[in-house]
């Protein structure tokens, strides 16, 4: 789902209030638990280093049938990639519901920072994705499309926010949604051996500020209209 598609469209009488829930993909699922059980493997040889029969093998499944659910590495950062896209838009999909977007964006910012603090292995293993994105171009073509999607989000959000159009946001705030994306990433891949660094909440409550100074600003174009 597209973000632009977030906002209510009233229903017609003969519709139900609700719609029901479409069932679960099985295909989706199934590749939503392959990609966590080969997490450790990307990261503890390396995303060149891990053949895919390592990759098939920490699945436990036979190489051919893993083939079926992903034909290349890149199509697994691919898929870890809609994965974590798919929990970002759910989140902006409150941000853009809450009473104060403002307030909700600045929380969840600061909510991603900690967690990125926390949280060593999902860093680790994304220092391996962008190490390979910086040599195969097909591995940073889809790590760049998302956080140009990222920067989508944000700037429909700068949007609701400041009461401008998304034209105007793109060319005031697109270099304040990248920056704030930087930070973020920063913080996430700021690891040693796997491990947080001895002074990572420092350097989170302090990516919180900087954070906290984009939003500023871009509230400020509220006032000035």
């Amino acid at each position: 789902m597209n973000i632009h598609s977030l906002k209510t469209e009233a229903m017609s009488d003969s519709q139900p209030d609700t719609l029901p829930a479409a069932p679960p993909d099985p295909k989706e699922a199934r590749e939503a638990e392959i990609l966590n059980s080969i997490r450790k493997t990307f990261i503890e040889k390396g995303f060149d280093g891990a053949s895919m029969q390592d990759l098939a093998r920490a699945a436990g499944m036979s190489v051919g049938n893993f083939y079926r659910y992903f034909s290349s590495k890149a199509a697994m950062v691919e898929a870890l990639i809609r994965l974590d896209l798919a929990e970002v838009e759910a989140k902006f999909a409150m941000i853009l519901a809450a009473d104060d977007p403002f307030e909700a964006l600045r929380f969840g910012l600061h909510e991603r920072i900690s967690e990125e603090v926390a949280v060593c292995e999902d860093g680790a293993l994304w220092c391996e994705i962008h190490a390979a994105a910086a040599r195969k171009p097909e591995i940073a073509a889809v790590v760049f499309g998302m956080e140009d999607e990222i920067v989508c989000y944000l700037n429909h959000a700068f949007a609701l926010i400041t009461g401008l159009s998304e034209a105007d946001c793109r060319e005031r705030f697109g270099a304040h949604a990248r920056v704030a994306i930087m930070m973020v990433k920063a913080v996430a891949m700021q690891k040693k051996g796997g491990k947080p660094v001895t002074d990572g909440a420092a350097v989170g409550a302090l990516v919180q500020r900087i954070v906290d100074a984009i939003l500023d600003e871009v509230a400020a174009a509220r006032a000035k209209g």
